[in-house]
């Protein structure tokens, strides 16, 4: 399983073709893609109109997902490292980020993105596992 972040699934649905869109391609042929909760909301929020809306739904709610092991937890845990980053001198565009990366711990899953600052996050959280960007 693969924690598939927004961004790639934007680029997905735009039709945009890049190393992680094929990739994830790939992982909706064998079953392989997973979403959290956040991930859901971040694409929904974005639809055009109340048909994209639907669609986008439909797409997404018969996916895996990926959620907090324990609510609080989860979110103490995304705010310490938001925090580490920020002590460091970086501070994510986006607190969803930091979910989202947690959320990739607590799982034991590798995290596929198309956002430079998960690779600042994979600096300040050793477990966080990426795959990649091209």
């Amino acid at each position: 399983m693969i924690l598939v972040d927004s961004t790639v699934w934007i680029d997905l649905f735009r039709k945009q073709p890049t190393a992680p869109t094929a990739i994830l391609e790939r992982l909706l042929e064998w079953g392989e893609a997973a979403v959290t909760p956040v991930i859901i909301q971040e694409i929904l929020q974005g639809a055009s109109d109340a048909q994209s809306l639907e669609r986008l739904r439909t797409h997404l709610l018969p996916l895996p997902l990926l959620e907090s092991r324990s609510e609080a937890a989860t979110h103490v845990a995304a705010a310490e490292l938001y925090a580490r980053c920020r002590w460091a001198g970086m501070t994510p565009r986006s607190p969803h980020d930091c979910l989202i990366a947690v959320i990739a711990v607590e799982h034991g899953v590798s995290l596929l993105h198309d956002d430079r600052d998960f690779e600042y996050l994979a600096r300040m959280e050793p477990d966080l596992r990426l795959i990649a960007r091209q």
